[in-house]
């Protein structure tokens, strides 16, 4: 097969040692006159590689390695098939794509084919990190109690995976308990350098969480997709990207005493996203670059989806190989350096700058102490600035003008406590941006050591929580001594997962949330996390704040957000002195002292060395035997979905949409958080009545996180955010819409099953940036799943645009300078929309007439976002999963 590759002189040797490795030479491109590695940014040489090893003539051609070998800083529109290496789930949305993988197995049998054609062809590691709640915390039998309280919970969920784990080839399990995915991906998964059938290539993977750019801190490129798209890739389908243009961003100096990584990538996501990098790659270059250790890079990186960049990328360096050796991996260091050396992949701080499409400088020494919020990752505010900001968006954005502010008294623990507007409810250390970056961490037992030195402890209406990146983080924390400081203070160990930044973050105490209820109290939760959305990390919760854990640990102390570190004190010791927060904040140098003394590889190594076995409870679930999944019709947890119900060999042709009604009208800024069903369930709304009447108590509700796996569920919850705003209902917030033939006001699902009964197709029209946040493959299946034909919107975010064309929903764009107010749009109107049925081409202009009750009737245009040809395929065959089901039904015997 290799003789026949169209490019096969561009192969070469590399040794390693002993070993000898075949390689696909990019500096053959360069001698054949078609590139100039040297000036190409380091990402898209990894790229460059990609496509060149790929290509195939058929999935990929020679012409895709010209056009990338050729990249330019203003890159043409072109699409290109991007083979990643492999993939990466969590569980909640690796859940969906193992239970549409099983019923892909169940359409393939009924259609007389064999179930075992459905299989990953590219290795797959799910990693289970989303489902542990702080339901427990505060105590040293928090982690335990949770852990249990997780596997009760979730027992449907993991006999499924450990069934696809015994069933599918490429697939392995990471158990609860173990670690957050992208801190186990960059401790022990990535190889940084693959090495396949004596072939050694870079390591490049898609994930299906948005945070998988935490990779681009060792030089992997990798980065969230939805779940649809990261299915097709596991069976073998390209990941179509456009040519990136790439924004360099330029570090010099070094991070001044005080300042931590986390006010660095705060300043890096209200830098970028005020320069506007959405669907762009982001480069990391610059002498600042080798002052960063890999924990701050990766950091970094792992906010790519909160500047809007596709990556944040920081080539391989010196840096990168010294981290292989820290966390054991010593056997492919040699590889990776040898390798990224001769392919010209490795930074040396002489390397001359590659051109990039546009240039940003950062200069390390000015950064200072940050958070972000109340609702925006973007919207920073510095420490010194926070009580003023904090005071200002009571009044303009909550609306609070009381004076003197309203307090309420609560007993809670036997002590009297008082609440108000800007107490701190939650404190967490959590996420996985800052939850493994020893620096940070380190840091925060640091303060916490003082702050018990000094007397000081936690307001006891603050829910603390520690929920580590990885086990070696409480090993290194307990080796150091810090970890019964930050115990005093609350901060027990309470899991080893996603926990308050996705919504996790457990009940509040009942004192607590009834003052907060009753007297419709803002109230504040300050994490270590990276998003903040509204309604996101607590219901009650109004304001978020995002912050290193060294903040999060000061503001369990203070109670509150509104308050001026500089002048005021933190507390009071027990002999009435003030205590200052720069009494109690850890130096550099006692934190480089700490970790230095405690990390080493045999720490990583002996954390790792049992990965995949898991704990007792994990092994006594049973392992059900077979090719195809056992369904149980009772399931709340576990469904198979009607995605491949009536799947024929040939695609029906693609019709116009007639005579369309609103489901609902929405601003700008609308999220994945604000349409994808996320945190707890209400016992009021539809998924909430769907369960009580499938006999689920609501002590058994958990999170529709977990019950990610079940249609019937999600469908419910899609559209549901407690603070979305439907125009058809101003000044309403949550779920709302009205039914428009009746005038009837309803929940935005009963609505829709309303319309279906009907037989009436949907739209939804919405402003700009629809859809950013998070990649949530429901987000586009729930909306699919209640009749949305289509979606109008002035610009998509990248992720959720591909997730909706990849479940068969048409995303349409006004065109430049309209909108809905423009139009004088009311929502209410019938749309038909015309040019779908015949001829359909990429970003092909279509009619939409809006017919109002009186008669009249408005005509516009809009662009279908279908950008490639195969974008249009997947539309026109009904989704991604339809589209590959087909190519590989055909293609089996």
């Amino acid at each position: 097969m290799l003789n026949a590759h169209p490019f096969k002189d561009a192969i070469s040797t590399i040794s390693v040692g002993r070993k000898k490795l075949k390689i696909f030479k990019l500096a053959w491109l360069e001698d054949q006159g078609l590139t100039n590695i040297s000036k190409l940014p380091y990402s898209i040489r990894v790229l460059v590689e990609n496509i060149l090893r790929n290509c195939d003539n058929y999935l990929v051609t020679e012409d895709d390695v010209k056009s990338i070998a050729s990249w330019q800083p203003k890159p043409p529109l072109r699409e290109i098939p991007y083979m990643p290496a492999r993939v990466l789930l969590q569980d909640f949305t690796g859940v969906p794509c193992v239970v549409d993988l099983a019923s892909m197995r169940d359409a393939v049998k009924r259609l007389g084919k064999d179930p075992k054609i459905i299989n990953p062809l590219k290795p797959v590691d799910l990693v289970i990190d989303h489902s542990v709640q702080v339901d427990y915390f505060g105590t040293s039998y928090a982690f335990d109690w949770n852990v249990k309280r997780e596997f009760e919970l979730n027992k449907e969920r993991y006999v499924l995976l450990k069934w696809a784990q015994n069933s599918f080839k490429n697939f392995r399990v990471v158990p609860p308990g173990t670690g957050i995915i992208h801190q186990v991906n960059l401790e022990y998964l990535s190889k940084v350098v693959q090495v396949e059938n004596g072939f050694a290539f870079p390591d490049t993977l898609v994930g299906t969480d948005s945070h998988t750019t935490m990779i681009n801190g060792i030089g992997v490129l990798g980065w969230g997709v939805g779940g649809i798209e990261a299915e097709a890739v596991m069976l073998g389908q390209p990941y179509y990207i456009t040519i990136p243009e790439v924004i360099g961003v330029k570090l010099t100096g070094e991070l001044p005493e005080g300042a931590t990584a986390t006010d660095l990538v705060l300043t890096v996501t209200n830098i970028l996203r005020k320069k506007g990098v959405v669907e762009k790659f982001v480069e990391f270059f610059g002498p600042g670059v080798s002052k960063l250790p890999i924990a701050d890079r990766a950091t970094i990186a792992n906010m790519a989806p909160e500047y809007g960049a596709t990556c944040g990328f920081f080539p391989i360096d010196e840096e990168t190989i010294n981290y292989l050796k820290l966390t054991g991996r010593e056997n492919i260091a040699k590889i990776v350096e040898t390798y990224a050396k001769e392919q010209g992949l490795f930074r040396y701080d002489d390397s001359p700058f590659p051109e990039y499409t546009d240039i940003v400088e950062i200069d390390l020494s000015q950064i200072e102490p940050t958070l972000a919020g109340p609702s925006r990752p973007q919207d920073k505010v510095l420490l010194r600035e926070i009580k003023s900001q904090f005071e200002k968006i009571l009044k303009e954005n909550y609306k609070v003008n009381e004076e003197p502010k309203k307090t309420v008294e609560i007993l809670y623990r036997g002590q009297k406590n008082e609440l108000t507007h800007g107490s701190v409810v939650i404190a967490a250390i959590t996420s996985c941006t800052n939850t493994s970056n020893p620096t940070v961490l380190i840091g925060a037992g640091i303060l916490a050591k003082k702050a018990v030195e000094k007397g000081l402890t936690t307001k006891p209406y603050v829910k603390t929580s520690l929920a580590p990146g990885s086990r070696v983080v409480t090993e290194y924390l307990q080796q150091s001594g810090l970890m019964p400081y930050l115990e005093a203070l609350g901060f027990h160990l309470v899991g080893y997962g996603c926990t308050t930044c996705i919504g996790n973050s457990g009940p509040l105490p009942e004192p607590v949330s009834k003052a907060i209820t009753e007297n419709n109290l803002v109230v504040c939760a300050v994490l270590s996390g990276n998003r903040n959305f509204e309604a996101r990390v607590h219901p009650l919760v109004k304001a978020n704040y995002l912050a290193s854990p060294i903040l999060v640990v000061a503001y369990a102390l203070a109670g509150k957000i509104n308050i001026d570190f500089n002048t005021e004190p933190i507390g009071y010791d027990p002999n009435g002195n003030p205590v200052y927060l720069k009494d109690i904040w850890p130096t550099q140098n006692e934190i480089k002292e700490t970790i230095n003394k405690v990390l080493n590889s045999k720490l990583f190594k002996k954390k790792y060395a049992d990965v995949f076995e898991g704990n007792n409870y994990w092994k006594e679930i049973p392992i059900t035997e077979g090719e195809l999944f056992d369904w149980d019709p009772n399931s709340t947890y576990i469904q198979n979905p009607p995605f491949f119900e009536n799947l024929t060999l040939e695609p029906e042709p693609p019709k116009d949409i007639t005579n369309a009604y609103c489901l609902g009208v929405f601003g700008d800024s609308i999220t994945t958080d604000h349409i994808s069903p996320a945190g707890s369930i209400s016992e009021n709304s539809p998924a909430g009545k769907y369960l009580i009447e499938r006999g689920v108590p609501k002590s058994e509700f958990n999170t529709f996180g977990a019950r990610r796996g079940a249609h019937e569920v999600m469908i419910r919850g899609t559209f549901g955010n407690v603070r979305l705003k439907n125009l058809l209902l101003p000044g309403v917030e949550g779920g709302w819409t009205i039914h428009i033939p009746t005038g009837e006001k309803m929940s935005i699902y009963d609505a829709a099953m309303r319309y279906k009964q009907e037989n009436r197709p949907l739209i939804i029209i919405a402003g700009k940036e629809y859809g950013t946040g998070s990649s949530r493959d429901w987000a586009a299946k729930g909306t699919y799943l209640l009749g949305v034909k289509a979606v109008i919107a002035e610009s998509f975010e990248r992720i959720h645009r591909s997730n909706l064309v990849g479940m068969g929903v048409l995303p349409l764009q006004f065109k430049e300078g309209e909108n809905r107010e423009t139009l004088g749009l009311t929502g209410f109107e019938e749309y038909t929309i015309e040019g779908i049925a015949e001829n359909l081409y990429p970003q092909k202009t279509l009619k939409v007439t809006a017919k109002s009750n009186d008669g009249s009737i408005k005509t516009f245009e809009v662009i279908a976002r279908l950008d490639t040809p195969v974008e249009v395929e997947y539309y026109v065959n009904g989704g991604i999963m339809q589209t590959v089901l087909r190519k590989l039904l055909k293609n089996s015997k």
